[in-house]
């Protein structure tokens, strides 16, 4: 009878491809801020040095996981909740998840905070500042043009509230630099936690 003795596989081999640290790095800003390009970007960079990676895009999760949830307060901080909740379950295995989602109570990005913090898992705020007459004119989904023409209400920054973090960890000035020194510049954040 012969047995299998295939040879152990290397952890240092494995360790080496992948490297499985995870965080949640949620980038808030304005709507038309850069968040999502940035945290794109970011997202190829961190796949080519071996890391696993999500990004949480704001309206994706709308469409699948908060679908029927309007724009009123309470609904904007169920919304950040239910993300928050998966960010966390995946950086804690590992990932390093993404989210370019407004956010924009400081209550409810707190509690995101808070859950983190319980778990002992690393999350890192990353304020996109764009100013919102920069934002106006990108316009990239055209809501700033609805709200102007009074076809929308409920605008993040012009018609509704928008809480600025006060001590992100990060703060970028989209408008300022390319895309590419945006996530250069949150690349260095990472590195400088030991995260990439």
């Amino acid at each position: 009878m012969t047995t299998n003795t295939a040879p152990a596989a290397d952890p240092t081999i494995s360790q080496e491809r992948q490297v499985t640290s995870g965080a949640t790095v949620w980038l808030t800003g304005l709507p038309s801020a850069g968040k999502t390009t940035i945290a794109y970007e970011l997202a190829g960079r961190l796949r080519e040095q071996g890391h696993r990676v999500e990004v949480l895009d704001g309206d994706e999760i709308r469409e699948f996981i908060s679908a029927g949830l309007g724009f009123s307060r309470e609904d904007r901080h169920t919304n950040v909740q239910r993300i928050g909740f998966l960010a966390e379950l995946l950086a804690r295995n590992g990932v390093k998840t993404l989210v370019p989602v407004i956010a924009p109570y400081a209550d409810s990005r707190e509690a995101v905070r808070g859950r983190h913090q319980e778990n002992g898992t690393t999350y890192l705020e990353v304020h996109v500042a764009t100013p919102v007459e920069v934002c106006s004119v990108r316009d990239v989904k055209g809501l700033y043009a609805k709200q102007a023409a009074g076809e929308l209400t409920g605008l993040t920054g012009v018609d509704d509230p928008y809480e600025a973090p006060e001590a992100p960890d990060l703060r970028i000035e989209s408008h300022t630099q390319t895309v590419q020194e945006s996530a250069a510049a949150l690349h260095a954040l990472l590195t400088e936690k030991g995260l990439a």
